[in-house]
């Protein structure tokens, strides 16, 4: 009984605070009512694309219809990956790709909650990050200090928190600056990420743990691709790669 008072306690709170400070979604503007989401309204919520089988091992980008055997997407041909496979959450456009921006570039700090719940609907994520232990892609101490959070430290929190992960250990340190990648291709994008990140002083990889790396967004892969070939260095044997979102 004390239960049901205390939800029916925090609906109530929670319905005063959206009169007194309305919630807005980040796509489309319009105020958010009771939902899934705090931030997205059930509209714009509904056209997520979440990333489902059967789709490319490499990356997790879906593939429209049945495909028998594995399979690798058009973006992945030409990508020589350092690890065993790859999966993503959803793709990015819409509310996907504004969320992300919003919670990148705009200190989202606000969005965690909403990304917590993104993560418990990407069912396939969840399972294949299973027993894994999760490393986040790493920020440039630089650009760390300027936008006060690591994103991708917060997407694998979010996996390991709902998908039965091992643990989070952030096994790498980013030793180039490297400028933003938005507008270079694949083979520019590979001499940016060259030798940008180092094993983290002191750090220990065990060949007998599976292990998941984790960025917010798979482009080209090759962020993922270095920093797997890092760890490949220091001696990981069997290695995924997870990223939130894909474009």
């Amino acid at each position: 009984m004390a239960l049901i008072a205390d939800s029916r306690f925090k609906s109530a709170g929670r319905a005063l605070l959206d009169v007194v400070f309305p919630r807005w979604c980040v796509e489309c503007g319009s105020a958010v009512e009771a939902g899934s989401f705090q931030h997205v309204c059930g509209s714009c919520g509904d056209e997520i694309t979440f990333s489902r089988a059967p789709h490319c091992e490499t990356c997790g980008w879906p593939f429209p219809g049945e495909v028998i055997g594995a399979r690798q997407c058009p973006s992945c041909v030409d990508l020589e990956p350092e690890f065993d496979a790859g999966r993503t959450g959803m793709l990015l456009h819409g509310a996907a790709r504004t969320f992300v921006h919003e919670m990148k570039y705009r200190g989202g700090w606000h969005l965690r909650g909403d990304l917590r719940m993104l993560v418990q609907r990407m069912a396939g994520l969840r399972a294949f990050v299973h027993g894994a232990i999760l490393v986040p892609v790493p920020l440039h101490p630089r650009r760390f200090r300027w936008r006060g959070f690591n994103q991708a430290r917060w997407v694998a929190d979010a996996l390991a928190a709902d998908g039965g992960a091992a643990g989070v250990e952030e096994l790498l340190t980013r030793v180039k600056d490297t400028p933003t990648q938005t507008r270079l291709n694949r083979e520019a994008r590979e001499k940016n990420m060259r030798d940008a990140f180092e094993l983290r002083a002191g750090a220990v990889a065990s060949p007998e743990c599976r292990y998941v790396l984790v960025d917010d967004v798979f482009t080209t892969g090759a962020t993922l691709n270095e920093c797997a070939r890092v760890l490949r260095r220091a001696g990981v044997t069997q290695l995924g790669v997870a990223s939130l979102g894909h474009g």
